[in-house]
C-alpha cells in the first residue's frame, strides 16, 4: 500500500489530503491510478506528457527528479507527497 499526501490546493479535486493506493510499482503507475480516480488531477500535474515544473513529487522525502523520475520504483509502505513549487520575485 502506497500512502499519498496531497497539498491543500488539490483537495478541491481529491476531497481528501491523504489516500492509499494498492498494486503500483512505479510513480507513473501511481499517477495513472490517481488519474483514474481523480481525472481533473491530470490537468494540474501533467503538461506535454511530463510532470509540470510547478509540482514536485517526493518519495519518502526524496524528489523523484533526483531518483528515476516517473520510473522511480515504489514498494509497500512508501509515502508519496505532492508539493507545489514556490516562486518569488
Amino acid at each position: 500500500m502506497i500512502k499519498v499526501k496531497f497539498p491543500s490546493v488539490f483537495t478541491q479535486i481529491t476531497k481528501e489530503r491523504k489516500v492509499e493506493v494498492e498494486n503500483v510499482k512505479t510513480v507513473k503507475e501511481l499517477l495513472d491510478k490517481l488519474f483514474e480516480r481523480y481525472p481533473q488531477l491530470k490537468e494540474r500535474l501533467i503538461k506535454d506528457g511530463e510532470v509540470t515544473p510547478f509540482i514536485n513529487i517526493f518519495v519518502n522525502g526524496e524528489d523523484i527528479r533526483h531518483l528515476k523520475g516517473l520510473d522511480t520504483e515504489l514498494k509497500d509502505g512508501d509515502e508519496v507527497t505532492f508539493i507545489p513549487a514556490i516562486s518569488g520575485g
